[in-house]
Parts: structure tokens; C-alpha cells; sequence
């Protein structure tokens, strides 16, 4: 493993597949679950025009191995993106991703959604 592979970062970005572009402006929490019934919340970052964050979650000293839950608030994204009173109220408000770091690898966690539902996966 090369000095770039053993550094460990943990980012993400947003993408609407319902129009096919970053889901710019969502705020981003990111929550350490080592004590389950005492979370602790690290860091929050809007994403920026890109649907990304402008630097990683976790990197360097910060990086560790545990248990971890990024919130997405999409609520205030669709009710920005014009939804009126007389529309319907967005289904989903916020989006948590609970899930676990075990190397000191990139993990990099992205999230598309539209307004009915949502996907993640473990990127690269």
C-alpha cells in the first residue's frame, strides 16, 4: 500500500437524480456512534455548487476506526427548491447513513436522491 492509500479520508456528495444535478446547498452532519447510546456530533458542511463537501469529514488525526452516521437534510433543499404550501410536503426531511470505518482507506460515501426515495453506496 503506497503513502496515498494509507491515509484515510471521509467524504461524500449529493446528487438529484430527479433532475440530474448536485444537490447543492444540503447540510451535512456527521455523527460518531462509539458510544451508541451517546452519539456526538463532529462536524456539519453544506455542500457546495458541485454537491460536495469543500473539504473531507474526517481526515488525517481525526480519522479513526468506529461506528459513524451522516445526517442529510433534504428537507430544507426540496422546500428551497420551490415547493409552495399548496404543493406537497417533501417525503423526505432528513437521511441518516450509519456505517462503520475499518481501515485507514478513503471512504467515500455519496447519496442520490429524488423526492420519493434515495441510494447510497461505499464509492471510491
Amino acid at each position: 500500500m503506497d503513502e496515498q492509500q494509507a491515509i484515510g479520508k471521509l467524504t461524500t456528495h449529493v446528487l438529484d437524480i430527479s433532475t440530474g444535478k448536485p444537490g447543492k446547498g444540503i447540510l451535512v452532519e456527521l455523527w460518531d456512534y462509539e458510544e451508541p447510546t451517546k452519539p456526538r456530533k463532529l462536524v456539519e458542511a453544506r455542500t457546495n455548487d458541485d454537491g460536495r463537501l469543500n473539504k473531507p469529514l474526517l481526515e488525517g488525526d481525526s480519522f479513526k476506526t468506529g461506528t459513524y452516521q451522516l445526517i442529510f437534510n433534504v428537507g430544507e433543499y426540496y422546500a428551497n427548491k420551490g415547493m409552495s404550501q399548496d404543493e406537497e410536503v417533501p417525503f423526505l426531511d432528513s437521511i441518516p447513513i450509519r456505517f462503520t470505518i475499518v481501515s485507514k482507506e478513503h471512504y467515500h460515501v455519496p447519496l442520490l436522491i429524488a423526492p420519493g426515495g434515495y441510494s447510497t453506496y461505499r464509492g471510491s
